[in-house]
């Protein structure tokens, strides 16, 4: 009777499958894991090492510029007509980076970043404002911030050209930047101007 009973309860639970246990999660503050997770992040972060930085414009010993210098800078190929047009400020601007008030270190990074921005957009014409500065504190850090700027612009690829401003964008408080095409919109242009053409026929 009993090896009835065995066996009709061998042949009841063939088919049951063991329920699946779900994966352990440490819970902070039990065993050795949860002890003190930021320390995991920073051994991580000592062997992963410290992020590249991708700016390379120059840190430091940059000669300040008097606050009424002029500031113009053209590389080969960049048209006169064009260069032309620039100074006179007869570019729309497509944006606008105001350095005033701003250390030289935080300002170099903020250069850097907006003219990276403004070339992945697609942008041209952009209005780098560096200042005057009316008093000795203002026009010590403005020509500082100017030299700095002439000289940062001079070391990336992507400016083409620049020019102090125009007195209504700020005069030789303000530069002039003009951005080289960046190759999405060199492709875009090719595009447009590839739909416009009509296949030339002999016949």
């Amino acid at each position: 009777m009993a090896g009835d009973e065995e066996k009709g309860f061998i042949d009841e639970m063939a088919d049951v499958v063991p329920l699946r246990r779900e994966p352990r999660v440490a819970i902070p503050g039990k065993g050795q894991a949860g002890r003190d997770t930021s320390q995991a992040l920073r051994r991580q972060a000592a062997v992963q090492g410290p992020q590249r930085d991708r700016n390379t414009l120059t840190e430091g010993g940059i000669v300040p510029l008097d606050s009424w210098y002029v500031l113009e800078f053209k590389r080969p190929g960049v048209q006169n007509g064009v260069f032309r047009k620039l100074k006179q400020g007869r570019y729309e601007t497509d944006a606008r980076l105001d350095l005033h008030r701003m250390t030289a270190a935080v300002a170099r990074r903020e250069l850097f970043d907006f003219l990276e921005e403004s070339f992945r957009l697609g942008l041209r014409t952009v209005l780098i404002v560096h200042g005057k500065g009316q008093s000795g504190a203002e026009r010590e850090r403005s020509s500082i911030l100017k030299g700095c700027t002439d000289q940062w612009l001079r070391e990336l690829d992507m400016v083409q050209a620049f020019h102090s401003a125009q007195p209504q964008h700020g005069g030789t408080g303000a530069v002039y930047v003009l951005l080289r095409k960046s190759e999405e919109k060199k492709r875009e242009n090719r595009e447009k101007f590839s739909k416009g053409r009509v296949p030339y026929d002999p016949a």
